[in-house]
């Protein structure tokens, strides 16, 4: 079995990387280690409607349960911050029916799909080291050797570029030693029965429920809920020991169940039980080399999440297009060395590095920020001026737009006094 470009993992990123690749020639077989697309889900389900846009698909009541606008910012006193975007900024969503419909759009390329089967291993030779050029100069390329297990069943399958989009615990990137993202943060999420202020509005809770990051709800309806948290290990954690989902006083389940018994505004809206239960993890920081001979990583494989969100839809459906069009592009013109390759490298980070690093600068500030220090932020950024401002410049995928107009805006004062020197750090 000889082909192009194949591409494991068939989430989002994966789908959206094999069918670029096949819009750009190439012969492309997509592999997915489970029996079905989206499943199982590892992901909160909230797209903002430029991630939906960036995988090319429009807002369908096949996938989007609800629609949101803005966001409930509560402080751990009690006050909150209300956003109001005013118009749809995101869209909580099926996951397996949103990754099916791109799974299914990348079949339609041309794309060849195998469910069941898990890549184990793979064995290249270094086009830099005894391969000889072409008669233009160009190194030749030595083809992939992919080992899978299909239906359990070992099978090699050769191919001139593996693309690693198979998550947070990638093995494209290990098989390749291309590392890990600097951070992963472990997560909880349940759906539940919910009475949601309004289902218009998503409620996130920074601070001491969720170290390090943050608690949130997220309305499928005025009934129904997504409440889950994430953590940052190092903080959540006396120090030598290992962040765990399950039992433990420091677990992510332990920190929800708190946040479900403990905190008045959840516990006055749950009314016990769940439909739903996912656990995850979300890696932060990307990796300093996203491709090798023969290899490119792309979404959460090669850290590509947005560190204030924990998004990663937007982020690796952008680089996955990179991705796609590269290694075809690199695979019929013979070429797939590491330095071939390094064009998708630099292509992804000139458009997503500033954001992710100064995301990665904000994550940082804001979960060391103690519980009276975010009553205090959230407290001095409930003004009319400054809510406008938030309303007016407030991006998910892009909060530097935001960062920088707040403080050249006529609130800079405030907010240095609320920032402190944080700010002088970001640009």
């Amino acid at each position: 079995m000889k082909y192009d470009v194949v591409v494991v993992g068939a989430g989002p990123v994966g789908s959206t990387a094999a069918r670029y690749a096949a819009m750009n020639g190439a012969k492309v077989l997509l592999l997915e280690e489970h029996s079905s697309i989206g499943s199982p889900v590892g992901c909160t389900g909230l797209l903002s409607t430029r991630a939906v846009e960036e995988c090319d698909l429009k807002p369908s009541d096949e996938f989007v349960f609800n629609s949101v606008r803005g966001a409930f910012v509560h402080a751990p006193d009690g006050q909150y911050l209300p956003i109001d975007g005013k118009q749809t900024k995101a869209y909580v969503v099926s996951r397996k029916n949103f990754d099916r419909a791109l799974a299914v759009m990348a079949v339609e390329e041309g794309v060849e799909l195998s469910l069941k089967t898990r890549a184990v291993g793979f064995e290249k030779e270094s086009s830099e080291a005894g391969t000889g050029t072409k008669e233009n100069g160009t190194k030749k390329s030595s083809p992939v050797k992919l080992k899978v297990l299909r239906n359990g069943k070992p099978e090699t399958i050769s191919t001139s570029v593996v693309i690693g989009a198979d998550g947070v615990k990638s093995r494209i990137a290990s098989y390749a030693g291309l590392g890990k993202p600097a951070r992963i943060l472990p997560g909880i999420q349940i759906e539940a029965p919910y009475a949601s202020d309004d289902s218009d509005f998503v409620e996130l809770f920074p601070g001491s429920s969720a170290p390090g990051f943050f608690a949130w709800t997220v309305p499928l309806d005025e009934k129904v809920s997504r409440i889950g948290l994430a953590l940052e290990p190092g903080l959540a954690l006396e120090p030598g020991l290992a962040c765990k989902i399950g039992p433990g006083e420091n677990s992510p389940l332990s920190y929800l169940e708190k946040l479900l018994c403990s905190n008045p505004h959840i516990k006055e809206r749950y009314s016990g039980g769940m439909l739903d239960f996912v656990v995850g993890g979300i890696p932060i920081g990307p990796l300093e080399k996203t491709f090798s001979d023969g290899v490119l990583l792309a979404g959460d494989a090669a850290g590509q999440t947005k560190p204030t969100s924990g998004g990663g839809v937007y982020t690796g459906a952008f680089a996955a297009k990179i991705a796609g069009k590269i290694a075809a592009e690199a695979a019929l013109e013979g070429d797939t060395s590491a330095r071939r390759l390094s064009e998708y490298d630099r292509l992804w980070r000139k458009g997503l590095a500033k954001e992710l690093e100064v995301g990665m600068k904000i994550h940082d500030y804001m979960g060391k920020l103690e519980d009276s220090q975010l009553n205090e932020l959230i407290g001095s950024l409930n003004t009319p001026s400054i809510l406008n401002t938030i309303t007016e410049y407030g991006d998910m995928d892009h909060p530097s737009v935001l960062m920088r107009k707040l403080m050249f805006s006529g609130n800079s004062l405030r907010l240095m006094k609320a920032f402190g020197t944080f700010v002088k750090t970001l640009f």
